[in-house]
């Protein structure tokens, strides 16, 4: 069902831009001060053209875009150029700007929970944003919504329409967010971080979802985002910030084989690149044995800090809802010194595993001892001695951090509950524990949201690892990170972790960071572990179709590169499409000879009955 969108203005030709930014910047007042967070920006975006806006945490990128929609909070203020068109958006009238938003200019935001309103359902949200701009009637506008919710492929979109945010999965939600983003068809998409913390299956379908998109609608797309391997894939065009300032800009396949400026440089360099156990395979081909290398000699030789045998993990049913199984069967062997990744999508068990290893959760049935502490049937009196020895690094260090606790107290807690350790040993200890997560000392009195999200994330480690523990359990801590800080914690880690030579159990669904890491890697899908090996091995040649399919979908920062695993991702999926088919048409048709053999058998045994 199509929208009428005559009277809308459109531009010329692919040559116009649809937008055309000039010297545009973006000012905050402060105690009565204005700071500028973004200066000098300059560009245009052409339809059909996708272009991303990159850089870290606080360089300007998403208060650049937000200022073209005139979303800027009461103490923001746009100065320059912004044009859709030949109109002028910045210092455009809030009702003017109400007739734009949705209809000609849609945005994507980076967390769909909160950006959907968790009282109404996403179909009635929909039918809002079109009933708002064009005269529809109620049933004319569900249909629509229905349509636009199979167009971003969300599993039974009839039922779908009248669920609540709250009842999708994360890649749901966005999808959600993407089909209200579209319904009025927009000539301009700002996508703001679109895919962060969404499992690379689900991230690569959104990614092939705006591609289509594209093409379909012939949108312009502003890009803003942290992931060179999504720009990779996306852009046409890229625009570097740091600090407010525009760095560099051009051709995304130029910029990404021969970039300028060091920050470009820099920005480049610290994204983890999937492959690189194929180099280090390739290297111990020729007879250079890599540095980082164990033999399995000595792996085996190290003492079993952690041994699961068919585990089983159940959340208990409530009334008629039964149990859910969400890990099931699983076994996994970690030994001291080894780091393990943990790797597959959301709801796939892998943190439910973790905690359970923490003691966080009990284990139904199957064995799991932690450090020679059997954790099946354990009672807290017999987990208490286990605290000192698993330590646990959350995904999200700023609801895990106590808020209302300086730092050096949060690090401190444990040494207090567990060892008694006080006055000037424990200032000590902290003052070590900082120095090792890099955090400079005068930091202890800061509490947690004084602390950007990278520091916050090494104050967990460092909290974690004060009691000393032989098993870490890493929850996705890099999930959320810039690549920048990514790769400083991750660096941190590997020292830490060469110098405390703890175990460690890293669960992440980045599986260029776990490559990088771990010494085995095992794979979860649908609470079983698919697949366990080698790094190399699963890297480079995976046997499970799903660990395949999971490869297949991590983008890599470059552009050649990364069309070229997009074309192979398309035909493996088609492939094991054709061989799913074939395997259901084989079922069906050994169902149907089964049918027609027991009728037959029924048959004979009638007549065998009359005759007699």
């Amino acid at each position: 069902m199509a929208i009428d969108t005559t009277d809308a203005p459109t531009p010329a030709d692919t040559s116009t831009p649809v937008l055309e930014v000039r010297d545009l910047g973006v000012d905050f007042y402060v105690d009565g001060t204005w700071y500028p967070a973004a200066q000098g920006v300059s560009y245009d975006v052409r339809p059909g053209e996708v272009l991303a806006i990159v850089g870290e945490s606080g360089s300007g990128k998403t208060q650049s875009s937000m200022a073209l929609m005139g979303l800027l909070p009461p103490n923001g203020r746009a100065r320059g150029s912004a044009k859709l068109g030949d109109r002028e958006l910045i210092g455009m009238s809030t009702s003017k700007l109400r007739r734009i938003r949705g209809r000609e200019v849609a945005m994507i935001f980076q967390e769909p929970m909160t950006a959907l309103n968790p009282v109404f359902t996403i179909g009635f949200q929909i039918v809002e944003t079109l009933r708002t701009h064009f005269e529809m009637g109620p049933a004319e506008a569900r249909a629509r919504a229905i349509e636009l919710l199979t167009l971003v492929e969300i599993p039974d979109p009839e039922v779908r329409v009248d669920s609540y945010p709250h009842q999708l999965s994360g890649g749901q939600r966005q999808r959600a967010m993407i089909a209200q983003a579209l319904a009025c068809d927009p000539k301009l998409l700002l996508a703001d971080e679109p895919t962060t913390a969404l499992d690379v299956t689900v991230q690569a379908e959104i990614l092939k979802l705006m591609r289509d998109l594209r093409e379909r609608i012939d949108s312009g797309i502003v890009l803003i985002t942290h992931d060179m391997g999504v720009v990779a894939d996306m852009a046409d065009k890229i625009l570097v910030m740091k600090d407010g300032q525009v760095v560099e800009q051009g051709e995304a396949r130029e910029l990404f084989a021969n970039p300028q400026h060091p920050y470009t440089i820099k920005l480049l360099d610290a994204v983890p690149h999937l492959g690189r156990s194929a180099e280090a395979a390739a290297a111990e081909a020729a007879g250079e044995q890599p540095v980082t290398a164990t033999s399995s000699t000595t792996t085996e030789d190290r003492e079993l800090v952690l041994d699961a045998q068919d585990v089983v993990i159940e959340y208990p049913g409530r009334r008629r809802t039964p149990a859910f199984r969400a890990v099931d069967g699983v076994s996994l062997q970690i030994r001291k010194g080894e780091v393990v990744g943990l790797v597959g999508e959301s709801g796939s068990g892998k943190t439910t595993v973790g905690r359970a290893i923490v003691g966080l959760l009990p284990v139904t049935s199957g064995k799991l001892s932690i450090v020679g502490q059997d954790m099946v049937g354990a009672s807290m009196r017999d987990l208490k001695p286990l605290r000192t020895k698993v330590g646990i690094v959350f995904q999200d260090p700023g609801s895990s951090l106590n808020p209302r606790l300086p730092i050096g107290e949060s690090i401190a807690e444990p040494l207090l509950l567990h060892r008694g350790v006080k006055g000037e040993e424990m200032q000590r200890a902290v003052e070590r524990l900082l120095d090792q997560v890099q955090l400079p000392r005068a930091m202890r009195n800061r509490y947690p949201h004084e602390l950007s999200g990278g520091q916050r994330q090494r104050v967990g480690i460092a909290r974690s690892l004060a009691l000393e523990p032989q098993l870490l359990v890493a929850d996705e801590p890099t999930s959320a990170l810039d690549v920048s800080v990514q790769a400083t914690v991750l660096e941190l880690f590997q020292e830490l972790q060469r110098e405390h030579g703890f175990a460690c159990l890293f669960i992440s669904h980045d599986l260029a960071v776990v490559e990088m890491l771990s010494d085995r890697i095992a794979v979860m899908h649908n609470g079983k572990l698919v697949e366990v090996g080698e790094t190399a091995q699963v890297v480079n040649h995976p046997r499970d179709p799903y660990t395949q399919r999971l490869l297949a979908a991590v983008p890599v920062p470059d552009p050649q590169a990364q069309q070229e695993r997009r074309e192979a991702r398309d035909a493996l999926l088609e492939a094991q499409r054709l061989e799913l088919a074939r395997d259901e048409a084989h079922q069906a048709h050994e169902a149907t000879r089964r049918e027609i053999h027991e009728i037959s058998e029924v048959d004979n045994e009638r007549e065998a009955g009359r005759g007699f």
